[in-house]
C-alpha cells in the first residue's frame, strides 16, 4: 500500500520504492542502501532514499491519525459507512481533517447551546428553504430559554452557520479560493514603530501569499512575534460567499435569506479564520522547509570543507584587551601547549609576542597556522604575516562560528576538564582547520551560523534535517576507526552513541583495531551494526589494504578472486592501474553483487579511501582594510563565501561587517537561487556597490 502511494507522491518506479522500504524496515540506514545495496535499489542515491524515508514516516502518521478517529467514532457509536470508507481511503490530512471536523468532540459553541436549547429542527427546516412562513415555524420553538421569534431564528442560525463551517464542500472551495488569491497583509503597530525599525518595510505591505518568498513570510512572521506587525492572510470575501452560494442557496425564499445570513455569519466568523490559520500554517511550512533546505546545503558545504590534514598546527583565538590565545597541536590534533600573547592595543608587546611565536614554532616543528576569523582576526592575521615573512608555513583564517559554543559544552569539558574556555576554543579553531568534518560534528549545527532565520523555523524538523545531512556527510568522507572521536563515531551508519562509546573504550583498553574484523569484539556490536557500519570505517596501515577503503567487507570476497584470477596480491591490485585494465568486472556479476557494486568496486581500487574533500588552500584579504571605513564604493577586493540564502551571499572582505551579493548582482543570467553559482568557502573577487555606514550594511557584486 505504501509503496503505491509514494511510487505516485515521487515518481520513482513502485519496485524500487518497496524494495528501499523493506530495507529500511529491516533497520538498514540511508548511507548504507544508497551505497551498499544500490542491485537492490535499482541505484537510488541518498536524496532519493532519505525522500521515501521521510514520505514513509508521513504516512505511517496519517494512519496512527486514522486509528484514533476510527476509534473515536466507534466510541460515539458512529456508523456512517461511507464515512467510514472514506476516512479509510484518503491519505490526504487536510480532507482527513475535514472529513472528522462535524464528529470531532468540541467545547461549548453558540450552535451547541441552541441545540440545547432544541433548535435544531428549526435548523434543519430553514436548510430545506421550502419553508414559507418562517416566521410562523419559529414561534413553535418559543420557550423558557427561546424568548421569541428573533431568538429561535437566531439559534437556528448558528446550528446552520455550523454546519456550513464543516461542510468539506464549502471549506474545499474556500480553500482553493485562498490557494489561488490569498494575500499577506501588514501593518505596523504604531506604538512599536520606533522599536520595530528594522521591519519597516513591512510597515504597509502586502503580497500574493504564493510569491512570498521564504525569508520573506519568515521575517513578517518574526516581526509578528516581536508585536511590531499585524499580519494577515486574507482572499476578496465577494468571490468566497459566491461560491458559498452556489453551494448552499436553493431560492430567493424567506428560509433562503435566513440561511444566506447564517452562511455570511459563517464565512466570516467560523471558515475564513478557520482557512487563514490552515494557510498560516501551510505557508509557514513551505517557509520552513526551503529555509531548513538552505541551511541543510549550507552546513553539508561547510562539513565538506577542504582539511589541512596531520600537520602540525598553531592555532590562535584573537583579541585585543584580553590577549590572543595560542594553543600548539600535533599532527593528530592533540593538545601540546598553551600561550597568551598581546600584540595588539592596548598592550601592544608586539616583541615578547614575535618571540613566543618563533618559540614556539620551532619547538613543536609548526607547519600551519590557525587564526580565528572574529574579533582581532584580521589584525592578529597581519601580525603573523610579518613574523613570517618569505616562510614555508602557511598562515589560515578560519571561520570561530560556534567554537565559542563547543568551548562551553559538555563535549569540552570532557575533551578538556583542566582546561579555561578560551584555551578549548582555540584548540577548536585549530582542529578545524586540521579536520573541520570531525570537529564541526561536535558542534549543535544551529551554531554554527550557516541558516537563514534558523530560530524561526519548526525546531524539530530542522534538527532531523541537519542530523541528516551530518550523517550522510561523515559517511559520504568516511571515518578512521582509529582516530575518531566518540561524538564523530556516533554518526557513522549503525552506530549511534552506545556503540560509539563502547568503541572508544575498546579501543583504549585493547588498542588501536588492526583489521575491520575485529569491530565484531566491540561490546554490544553484532552482525547488524557491523553490516551497516563497516564500509564507512577505515583502518590506515591495515594488512588488508581495503580495510582502508569503501569496498565493504561482504565484496572482499569478490576482490580476492579478482587477485587471485590474475595471480597477484591484492595491494599490488591497487597500485597498479595497468592490472586493474585486465580485469572484466562482468565476469564477477552475482545475483548479489551486481554491476553498479562492481564499478564502485573498481572505483575504489584506484583511489582507495581518497578522502573527497580536496585540501585547504590558503586565502589573504586585501591589504589595508581593516575598517568598514576603509573601503569605497567601486573598489575591487578579495572576499570569502560565509552564508547563502535565497536572498543573496553574504561576503567575509576581512572586516567585522559581511558584505551581501544581492542574488541580481551574481551573474548577468537569471538565476533563481544563489547555490546555482556559488558555494559556501569559495574564494571570490567583489566589487563594492555600496556602504551605508550609518546600519553598517555594505551591498557587494559580482558582475563586471
Amino acid at each position: 500500500m505504501f509503496d503505491q502511494l509514494i511510487h505516485q507522491k515521487l515518481s520513482i518506479a513502485k519496485k524500487q520504492v518497496a524494495a528501499t522500504i523493506q530495507l529500511l524496515e529491516e533497520g538498514a540506514t540511508i548511507p548504507f542502501i544508497s551505497r551498499y545495496r544500490k542491485e537492490v535499489t535499482g541505484s537510488l542515491d541518498e536524496v532519493d532514499v532519505a525522500e521515501i524515508n521521510t514520505e514513509l514516516r508521513r504516512l505511517k502518521d496519517i494512519e496512527k491519525r486514522k486509528e484514533t478517529i476510527l476509534k473515536s467514532l466507534a466510541d460515539q457509536g458512529i456508523q456512517n459507512s461511507k464515512l467510514i470508507a472514506d476516512i479509510k481511503k484518503t491519505w490526504d490530512l487536510t480532507v482527513l481533517e475535514d472529513l472528522y471536523l462535524p464528529y470531532k468532540p468540541k467545547r461549548k459553541t453558540r450552535a451547541s447551546i441552541a441545540k440545547e436549547k432544541g433548535l435544531e429542527p428549526l435548523a434543519q427546516v430553514l436548510m430545506i428553504q421550502e419553508e414559507r412562513n418562517v416566521l410562523q415555524r419559529a414561534k413553535t420553538f418559543i420557550n423558557k430559554e427561546v424568548p421569541d421569534t428573533d431568538a429561535a431564528l437566531s439559534g437556528a442560525r448558528d446550528i446552520i452557520a455550523e454546519w456550513i463551517n464543516e461542510d468539506a464542500r464549502a471549506r474545499d472551495a474556500v480553500r482553493r479560493i485562498f490557494n489561488k488569491k490569498a494575500e499577506i497583509g501588514s501593518r505596523v503597530i504604531e506604538r512599536n514603530k520606533e522599536k520595530g525599525a528594522k521591519y519597516k518595510d513591512y510597515f504597509d505591505f502586502s503580497e500574493s501569499l504564493k510569491k512570498c518568498p521564504s525569508h520573506r513570510l519568515l521575517a513578517i512572521r518574526r516581526a509578528e512575534q516581536e508585536s511590531i506587525l499585524r499580519v494577515s492572510i486574507s482572499i476578496p470575501e465577494e468571490d468566497a460567499l459566491l461560491k458559498l452560494d452556489r453551494i448552499f442557496l436553493k431560492n430567493n425564499g424567506v428560509a433562503a435569506e435566513q440561511v444566506n445570513l447564517a452562511m455570511e455569519d459563517a464565512y466570516k466568523r467560523l471558515l475564513s479564520p478557520s482557512i487563514e490559520t490552515e494557510f498560516r500554517k501551510l505557508s509557514k511550512m513551505i517557509a520552513d522547509e526551503e529555509a531548513i533546505g538552505v541551511f541543510s546545503e549550507n552546513l553539508r558545504q561547510l562539513l565538506l570543507a577542504a582539511p589541512l590534514g596531520q600537520r602540525p598546527t598553531l592555532a590562535i583565538d584573537p583579541g585585543f584587551r584580553t590577549g590572543c590565545k595560542v594553543v600548539c597541536l600535533d599532527g593528530q590534533g592533540n593538545f601540546k601547549k598553551y600561550e597568551t600573547i598581546f600584540p595588539h592595543p592596548p598592550q601592544k608587546r608586539m616583541i615578547e609576542a614575535t618571540e613566543t611565536i618563533h618559540e614556539l614554532v620551532g619547538k613543536y616543528n609548526i607547519k600551519a597556522i590557525a587564526i580565528g576569523n572574529g574579533t582581532a582576526g584580521r589584525e592578529t592575521q597581519q601580525f603573523i604575516q610579518s613574523c613570517f615573512k618569505n616562510s614555508e608555513i602557511d598562515v589560515f583564517m578560519v571561520n570561530e562560528a560556534g567554537a565559542s559554543i563547543y568551548s562551553a559544552s559538555k563535549v569540552a569539558r570532557d575533551e578538556f576538564p583542566d582546561l579555561d574556555l578560551t584555551v578549548r576554543g582555540a584548540i577548536s579553531i585549530g582542529r578545524r582547520l586540521m579536520d573541520p568534518l570531525a570537529e564541526l560534528v561536535k558542534i549543535d549545527p544551529k551554531s554554527i551560523g550557516v541558516g537563514q532565520y534558523q530560530h524561526d523555523v519548526d525546531q524539530t524538523a530542522l534538527k532531523d534535517s541537519l542530523d541528516q545531512v551530518v550523517a550522510l556527510t561523515v559517511n559520504q568522507v568516511g571515518v578512521n576507526l582509529n582516530t575518531a572521536s566518540q561524538h564523530l563515531l556516533r554518526y557513522v551508519s549503525g552506530i549511534g552513541p552506545t556503540l560509539a562509546k563502547n568503541i572508544i573504550a575498546h579501543r583504549n583498553e585493547n588498542g588501536v583495531f588492526a583489521s575491520r574484523q575485529e569491530l565484531k569484539k566491540v561490546k554490544g556490536l553484532g552482525a547488524k551494526a557491523f553490516e551497516q557500519s563497516a564500509g564507512f570505517l577505515r583502518i590506515p596501515n591495515a594488512k588488508n589494504p581495503l580495510d582502508n577503503s569503501a569496498v565493504h567487507p561482504e565484496s572482499y570476497g569478490i576482490v580476492k578472486q579478482m587477485a587471485k584470477d590474475l595471480a597477484q596480491p591484492i595491494d599490488q591490485l591497487i597500485e597498479q592501474a595497468h592490472l586493474r585494465k585486465k580485469i572484466n568486472i562482468h565476469k564477477y556479476i552475482t545475483k548479489e553483487r551486481g554491476l553498479p557494486t562492481l564499478q564502485d568496486i573498481m572505483k575504489e581500487l584506484e583511489k582507495p579511501g581518497l578522502d573527497p574533500r580536496g585540501k585547504a588552500e590558503t586565502f589573504s584579504f586585501a591589504e589595508g582594510i581593516t575598517d568598514i571605513s576603509d573601503i569605497r564604493k567601486d573598489m575591487r577586493v578579495p572576499g570569502v563565501i560565509t552564508n547563502l540564502t535565497k536572498f543573496g551571499a553574504f561576503v567575509d572582505i576581512g572586516i567585522k561587517e559581511n558584505g551581501l551579493i544581492h542574488i541580481s548582482q551574481i551573474t548577468n543570467r537569471f538565476i533563481k537561487d544563489p547555490a546555482e553559482v556559488l558555494k559556501l568557502d569559495q574564494k571570490v573577487m567583489v566589487r563594492i556597490l555600496e556602504v551605508d555606514m550609518d546600519r553598517k550594511r555594505i551591498q557587494l557584486s559580482l558582475k563586471n
